[in-house]
């Protein structure tokens, strides 16, 4: 795409937070050029929480945006919807601390973002393009960012269940690949690990209807997976969501290996701290 983009009409979406377990409304606004993605916290007096690498809090069990300590949760999924799809600058309204869970997945992001449409900006796209190598490596996970002229992603997981076992999934991102093969893809859990996250605070809005729980041999989902390596196309949904935090088109080939929020926004930190490794280009001609 040459020119940025914002969305058409305003669209909304309601739904309870994933951790949180509170009910939450959200609503998608066009924005200006230049403007990037916002969040904006409605019932506190309409803060302004950029989607911005710097403003990342927390990367546990989810990604946390904070800004002069106003904090927003779970921002993943929508920012994976929004930076797949291709929209460049959009106003989110949010009241409560969690962005909605919804089913589990980027896919009704991406519906609702189809029928909010699409306007062309008169400002140029500018496309962020590696230009060297990026490697982290943490105990078992690692991430590499190498150049590339499209945005690609290989993305291998194995959590030693006969369901999610060793994958790997490798595709160019484009709005279609993400929505097709992409998008749908839930979160997930294992059954021995609930007592021990919700003790912990987290999962309190999690049922079979908005993530995928694992049980000692099975799935315990009615309807099963939606793929035979959901669990990995999952890890790059969160991928693509925590590297929207870039806040540009990105162009490279990231490969992943037993990747999580903590390390995607330990590589993002490094690449945009040291120019050494990017530029900026204003013209491309990128697949995705």
């Amino acid at each position: 795409m040459k020119f940025e983009t914002t969305i058409l009409r305003p669209v909304e979406v309601a739904g309870i937070g994933l951790h949180s377990g509170q009910q939450v409304n959200l609503r998608i606004l066009p924005a200006r050029s230049g403007s990037g993605i916002r969040f904006v916290r409605v019932d506190l007096d309409n803060f302004e929480i950029p989607a911005d690498w710097r403003h990342v809090a927390k990367v546990s069990y989810a990604t946390s945006l904070m800004r002069k300590g106003v904090l927003l949760s779970t921002t993943e999924h929508l920012l994976s919807a929004i930076y797949a799809s291709g929209v460049d600058n959009v106003r989110i309204e949010v009241d409560n601390l969690e962005v909605p869970i919804l089913d589990g997945s980027a896919l009704p992001f991406v519906a609702l973002l189809r029928t909010a449409g699409r306007k062309q900006l008169r400002r140029h796209r500018r496309y962020l393009k590696i230009l060297q190598p990026v490697k982290l490596v943490v105990g078992e996970k690692q991430i590499r960012i190498d150049p590339a002229d499209e945005f690609r992603v290989t993305c291998r997981t194995d959590y030693g269940h006969r369901l999610a076992g060793p994958d790997e999934v490798a595709m160019t991102i484009t709005p279609q690949s993400y929505e097709r093969f992409i998008a749908s893809a839930r979160t997930f859990g294992f059954e021995a690990d609930l007592t021990t996250m919700r003790d912990m605070g987290l999962i309190r809005g999690a049922t079979l209807k908005n993530a995928v729980c694992f049980g000692s041999a099975d799935v315990l989902n009615p309807e099963g997976l939606r793929f035979p390596d959901e669990c990995c196309r999952h890890k790059i949904l969160d991928l693509i969501g925590d590297f929207a935090l870039i806040g540009r088109p990105l162009l490279g080939h990231i490969t992943v290996n037993r990747g999580g929020h903590a390390l995607h926004a330990a590589a993002v930190q490094k690449i945009m701290s040291d120019r050494m490794y990017y530029t900026e280009i204003k013209s491309a001609t990128p697949t995705a």
